[in-house]
């Protein structure tokens, strides 16, 4: 799957400093909810912090891989969308008009699954073009009238099922079992009815949501090979060790979801939205980032250790956040802990921003995405 020279790097960087705004703007949104004494903006940005997060930046960063990945001009209409609907909703706040950018970037995302499918199906294909109605049903909802809580089902299964398909597709996750793929389906299946359920019926769906994420957790643990990649070195441990310590909280939030049932606020419900899209999806993205960066932007980000200090950062804070903070109620400490969460991810782009300066720029010559994966990385 080769990049044509049709789609010059020069284009795909607009898309990515929208990301890049949607990032700073969710984090600031997230001190204003913590109650930090930081300016207030004239725009209810704290609002929109969990789409910001979730659909401005991180949406933005898949559109744009798989953008990338198909190789063809209209596909960056997907990450251009979510890009600007993003800048809207940091001007905005929660308006029609970043509502339906943000539902457009998902029918033209599910239109790039379409056209992969069609060059060769497979079930990781599936798994992240289900991700992708995911996100259009976050979004449906939320135009629709639905509270951004009463979306985070879908929010988590739009983040889910992507990462989970990609595993497959781009970390050489071990498929040597017969029955691995089906069951993978199977899990995937699970998911997409418990997220459904939420919607249908909120007050026991979530249970049913949190089996489904059970599911995917125990798939992606028992076949994902970092278990094995963990006692490697460089960066296939840096990205095994990652990987491992996300599947933990995504089980967390799997289990507060089946046990507990529904949450829209409160304690609980901060722990459960931060399992999944603190503790998982950005320890995704740090593990990530050395396999995408370069993959996207012709920038090489190598393994150093100074990555490994924001990533335990990251879990350290969640832990207290979620340990002391939210089950034990201390609110200082829950604060605190949010704004070191903050200062992790803030000082992860500080250091890939630092590794990939440093190490200048890769050759022009295309080459295949899938191929970019170093060998041995989990």
């Amino acid at each position: 799957m080769s990049l044509p020279a049709s789609m010059p790097v020069r284009w795909r960087l607009p898309a990515f400093a929208t990301a890049a705004v949607a990032l700073l703007s969710g984090l600031y949104a997230g001190l204003l909810l913590l109650g930090t004494p930081v300016p207030t903006p004239p725009v209810a940005v704290d609002q929109v912090h969990g789409p910001l997060m979730v659909l401005g930046f991180v949406g933005t960063l898949i559109a744009l891989e798989r953008a990338v990945a198909l190789g063809a001009r209209w596909a960056l209409l997907a990450p251009t969308c979510s890009g600007l609907g993003g800048l809207a909703m940091v001007a905005t706040g929660p308006s029609l008009a970043g509502k339906a950018l943000l539902m457009s970037a998902s029918v033209v995302l599910i239109g790039i699954y379409r056209a992969l499918w069609r060059r060769q199906p497979s079930a990781a294909l599936l798994a992240q073009a289900t991700g992708a109605f995911a996100w259009y049903a976050a979004t449906l909802l939320w135009l629709a009238g639905y509270p951004v809580a009463e979306t985070v089902p879908w929010l988590a299964t739009f983040v889910v099922a992507t990462i989970a398909g990609e595993r497959l597709e781009l970390a050489h996750v071990a498929l040597h079992h017969p029955y691995a793929e089906r069951w993978f389906l199977t899990a995937l299946a699970a998911l997409l009815a418990g997220a459904t359920a939420t919607t249908l019926w909120p007050m026991t769906g979530p249970h049913l949501l949190g089996a489904g994420v059970l599911a995917v957790t125990a798939w992606l643990a028992v076949f994902d090979v970092a278990r094995h990649t963990v006692r490697a070195r460089a960066l296939p441990r840096y990205v095994a060790v990652g990987l491992l310590s996300g599947y933990g909280w995504l089980a967390l939030a799997g289990v507060l979801w089946a046990g507990a049932g529904p949450a829209t606020d409160g304690p609980r419900y901060d722990a459960t939205l931060h399992a999944v899209f603190l503790g998982f999806v950005m320890s995704m993205i740090f593990v990530h980032a050395p396999v995408i960066l370069p993959a996207v932007l012709r920038r090489p980000l190598p393994y150093h250790r100074m990555l490994y200090p924001p990533l335990a950062v990251l879990h350290a804070s969640l832990l207290v956040r979620v340990g002391l903070g939210d089950a034990a109620g201390m609110a200082q400490v829950w604060r605190w802990a949010g704004v070191a969460n903050v200062a992790a991810v803030l000082g992860f782009a500080g250091c890939a921003v630092t590794l990939s300066l440093r190490h200048g720029r890769l050759s022009p010559t295309p080459t295949p995405v899938r191929h970019r994966i170093p060998a041995g990385v989990s």
